[in-house]
C-alpha cells in the first residue's frame, strides 16, 4: 500500500494484520532469541550513546553554551530600549507594541517622542506612572545621558545635580533605575585620576538614589571607558550596593583576555543589559544569555535595535532569538 502524506511529513501506510502475514511460533521464538540484548551488546550501545552525549556537551562547553539538559531555567525578562527603534513613539505606543510582541519591560532614553521628561508636573507624572502600572508592561528604568568624565569641576558638579533631578523623577514615574554612562577619558588628564572621578560621582549618586529607591546603572560606554577593566576600575571605586552595570554588548567586550574574562570582571554587578540586534555573528550573543543564566540574573534584557518600518514584526523576530538561543523554542 502506498505511503501517505501528513502535511510535509511521509507517514508509513497502516499494515493489515491478517492470518496470511502472521508468522508461526517456531518464527516467533528465533524472532525473539535474536532480538534479544546480551549483557556485551547492551554495555557496548549504552557506551556509545554516552560518548556521543559526552561529545556532545563537551562542544557545547566550548562554545560558551550549558548543555540544554542541564540549563536552569531562565529568568531573564525582555524588553526594549527606546533607542533607537521606539524614539518617535509616544506612549500609548510603546504599551501597545510592547504588548503585542510580548516584550515585559521598557527603558524610556530622555529626549525622545515620549516626553518623560523632569519637566513634567507632579499630576503628569502620577498620570505615566498609572499608564504603565494599568498596561502590565513595566517602566523598569529611565535612559539618561549624563557622564562624569569632564575635568571641569563645575560642569561636573551641575551633571551630577542634575542626574539627581532625574532619579527624583525615576521615583515619581515609577522608574525602578537610572541610566548613566561614562563618555571616554580626557587626555590632558591620567587616566586613573578621570576614572576615580568617574567612580565618586556614582557613589554620590547611589546613596541619594537609595534614598529615593532608584538604582544608578552605569552603561559600558565611551571610547577606552567601555573597555571592561576600567569599568571594573569605576566599580570598585564607587563601592555603593545601589551601583551597578548596564551591560552594553559592546565589540570591546572580546578585547584583552576575551569575553568570559571580561565578563568575570562585573558578573556580580550588572543590573540590566543592553542588545544589539542578535542576528550579528561578530557578537556572541548564546553565550552571553548562557553566562547571565549562569549567575541567576533575573534583571531585564534590553533590544537595542535601529528603526524600522515595521517595528513589530522586528521585536518579534528579537523575542524568537532571545527565547532560542536559551533553548526555550
Amino acid at each position: 500500500m502506498a505511503a501517505g502524506n501528513l502535511g510535509d511529513e511521509t507517514v508509513p501506510a497502516p499494515i493489515l494484520k491478517t492470518s496470511l502475514h502472521r508468522p508461526g511460533p517456531a518464527m516467533q521464538t528465533q524472532a525473539s532469541e535474536k532480538s534479544k540484548p546480551n549483557r556485551r551488546t547492551f554495555l557496548r550501545t549504552a557506551g556509545l550513546g554516552l560518548s556521543v552525549f559526552g561529545l556532545a556537551s563537551q562542544a557545547a562547553l566550548a562554545a560558551g553554551q550549558p548543555p540544554a539538559s542541564f540549563a536552569r531555567p531562565s529568568r531573564l525578562k525582555l524588553g526594549l530600549v527606546t533607542y533607537n527603534l521606539a524614539k518617535d513613539w509616544d506612549i500609548p505606543t510603546i504599551l501597545r507594541n510592547c504588548a503585542e510582541a510580548k516584550f515585559e519591560g521598557v527603558e524610556l532614553r530622555t529626549t525622545h517622542a515620549h516626553g518623560v521628561e523632569v519637566t513634567l508636573s507632579k499630576g503628569q507624572r502620577e498620570e505615566v506612572k498609572r499608564k504603565f502600572r494599568e498596561s502590565g508592561v513595566a517602566l523598569m528604568g529611565l535612559g539618561s545621558a549624563f557622564d562624569y568624565h569632564t575635568p571641569d569641576q563645575a560642569k561636573l558638579r551641575k551633571d551630577i545635580e542634575a542626574t539627581k533631578e532625574y532619579i527624583v523623577l525615576a521615583h515619581d514615574v515609577g522608574a525602578p533605575g537610572v541610566k548613566v554612562r561614562p563618555n571616554g577619558l580626557p587626555k590632558e588628564v591620567p587616566r586613573e585620576k578621570t576614572l576615580e572621578q568617574i567612580g565618586l560621582a556614582l557613589r554620590e549618586l547611589g546613596e541619594f538614589g537609595e534614598g529615593h529607591g532608584v538604582q544608578i546603572r552605569l552603561e559600558v560606554h565611551g571610547p577606552e571607558t567601555s573597555l571592561l577593566p576600567n569599568i571594573k576600575t569605576i566599580m570598585d571605586t564607587a563601592r555603593h550596593r545601589n551601583v551597578g552595570v548596564c551591560w552594553n554588548s559592546n565589540q570591546s567586550d572580546l578585547q584583552g583576555r576575551g569575553f568570559d574574562h571580561n565578563f568575570d570582571l562585573v558578573k556580580d554587578r550588572i543590573f540590566t543589559v543592553h542588545m544589539r540586534d542578535l542576528y550579528l555573528d561578530e557578537y556572541p550573543f548564546r553565550t552571553l544569555l548562557a553566562r547571565l543564566n549562569e549567575t541567576s540574573f533575573s534583571g531585564f534584557c534590553l533590544a537595542e535595535v535601529p528603526e524600522s518600518k515595521d517595528p513589530v514584526r522586528v521585536m518579534n523576530y528579537f523575542r524568537g532569538l532571545f527565547l532560542a538561543y536559551q533553548n526555550l523554542l
